[in-house]
């Protein structure tokens, strides 16, 4: 029996047909679970179905196993990707960090007042300034100058020695090679501005404040062999003016920062987010 105070979350998507929502909510029933939460859309283009169910566990009558396997026929006759999840296990999170720690000094203090619905297991970073901060919060910090050949078998070594499930780059400044992207295997959030494709490279605000930019923004995505191009969990704006300086943009697109990172991970650690293409559905 699972935990009676824990909810169990199935994600599912397939191609749309009749009867997929009666399928899985007749299912439940049988098993006697009372339906928490349910939330679909269709992709009308690709003639995709997607369904988020919560369900309570207090009188479930099956555990994991047990799901999987008497579920595995409905998921057959409708051709879904699905995946089960528990509210009481929480996802493992390592968080990768580097001079600028806004980001990193956000998650901690979420996590520490419960808001996060992750467990920071550990902190990586190319640089010491934020051991103090990281050790306060009773969390391993290690210090790895960079990610390349022998340092990312070192970072992939803790990740495995700390069961991580999902890798987050809080304004991380190194790109991750494709080795390391395959051998991890597990998804990695990453945030940046949103001044992509413009104002590539180096002090993207100094080069907005140059060209006398409106607007400034945030993304955070999963991450793929394509550097920034992976698809897009959450995304913020802000309205700012000739008024503004340098130092303002940067501060207003480090607030910005702080938010959007933590809305993704705290949505993908919920599992209220499927991937499909290079696109994202988010049950929010």
């Amino acid at each position: 029996m699972f935990n009676q105070n824990n909810t169990a979350i199935l994600l599912v998507s397939c191609p749309d047909r009749k009867g997929i929502v009666a399928g899985v909510a007749d299912f439940l029933y049988r098993h006697n679970a009372n339906i928490l939460h349910a939330d679909e859309h269709r992709d009308n283009e690709l003639n995709i179905f997607f369904l988020r169910t919560e369900w309570s566990m207090s009188d479930f009558s099956l555990d994991i196993p047990q799901f999987k396997k008497e579920f595995l026929p409905i998921a057959k006759k409708f051709s879904m990707k699905w995946a089960i999840a528990q509210t009481d296990k929480k996802p493992r999170i390592a968080v990768f960090a580097s001079k600028e720690d806004h980001c990193l000094v956000d998650l901690l203090s979420r996590q520490k007042s419960g808001e996060l619905a992750g467990d920071i297991a550990l902190v990586i970073s190319n640089y010491t300034y934020s051991k103090p901060l990281v050790e306060f919060y009773k969390i391993p910090f290690f210090e790895i100058p960079s990610i390349k050949d022998q340092a990312e078998m070192q970072a992939l070594t803790l990740l495995n020695n700390y069961k991580v499930d999902v890798a987050v780059l809080a304004r991380y400044m190194q790109i991750l090679s494709k080795d390391f992207l395959e051998s991890f295997n597990k998804p990695i959030i990453n945030i940046h501005h949103s001044f992509l494709p413009a104002f590539i490279g180096a002090r993207p605000y100094h080069q907005a404040y140059e060209r006398g930019v409106k607007l400034i923004g945030a993304t955070s995505h999963y991450v793929t062999e394509i550097l920034d191009n992976g698809p897009i969990i959450e995304q913020d704006v802000v309205r700012v003016t000739h008024r503004d300086s340098v130092g303002s943009l940067i501060q207003k697109g480090r607030d910005l920062e702080k938010i959007v990172l933590y809305r993704a991970v705290k949505w993908h650690c919920e599992n209220k987010v499927l991937q499909y293409g290079n696109k994202t559905v988010v049950f929010d």
